[in-house]
């Protein structure tokens, strides 16, 4: 393992989860391309695992750290959940389809406690039909 790959995988086991240029931000005499490379490598190897929690570039977190993503819409916080939540629906996939789920990418989309307690902004299509 070379100095730079463990400073990668430290950002990662630091930051929990992070995207590559929120890691090559914080990893000191790392360019953005090796940080990329690296957490490839490191994602083969099984030292990490990534999922996509917003529209943008992929987050990653160690391997070790199992558990599914609940992401809210509205102000972006993740929450991490245990693998065991989605057990009934993984069981369903497997007896009806054949169909084994990967908990590692499994990330459940939707509106927080927070953000479900004020109404949502309207959309644009609402704000033209009330100046209607």
């Amino acid at each position: 393992m070379t100095p730079q790959r463990e400073q990668v995988l430290a950002a990662v086991r630091r930051l929990g989860h992070a995207t590559p240029e929120q890691l090559a931000d914080t990893v000191d005499g790392v360019d953005p391309v090796t940080v990329y490379r690296t957490l490839e490598l490191l994602e083969e190897l099984g030292f990490v695992r990534h999922a996509h929690l917003t529209h943008g570039a992929p987050s990653y977190r160690p391997a070790e750290d199992d558990h599914v993503h609940i992401v809210c819409h509205t102000c972006g916080a993740v929450v991490d959940a245990a693998p065991g939540l989605v057990d009934d629906l993984a069981d369903q996939l497997r007896r009806r389809n054949g169909f084994v789920l990967d908990r590692s990418h499994f990330t459940v989309f939707g509106r927080c406690r927070d953000c479900t307690a004020t109404p949502p902004p309207p959309t644009t299509e609402q704000s033209s039909a009330i100046g209607r």
